[in-house]
């Protein structure tokens, strides 16, 4: 809900309140400077929040980092241990198989 102070601050400044209106599909459109300030690309997640009988609050969700095909290359080392070669690694997962 609007506080009476942002009320008259919008009625002397018009300019610094930002109206869009909602489709029969029930889409908005965001202002494009808001969407560049907060980086709003396609694919980008909002949550939407009822906040009071005439307010929404909209949350950008931040995205996890997501891992490349190469995330893993040197894994092994971080952990301390050495590498191994392909016939090391078969050997040991053979182990057992000949009983």
């Amino acid at each position: 809900m609007m506080s009476p102070h942002d009320k008259l601050a919008a009625m002397r400044n018009p300019a610094a309140i930002d109206i869009t209106v909602v489709t029969d599909r029930g889409q908005v459109s965001i202002p494009a400077h808001l969407r560049r300030e907060l980086s709003l690309d396609k694919g980008k997640r909002l949550v939407w929040e009822k906040v009071g009988d005439h307010e929404l609050r909209v949350v950008v969700l931040e995205e996890p980092a997501r891992l490349g095909p190469h995330a893993m290359i040197g894994f092994a080392r971080r952990l301390g241990r050495e590498p191994r070669s392909t016939e090391d690694w078969m050997r040991e997962l053979r182990e057992g198989e000949e009983d």
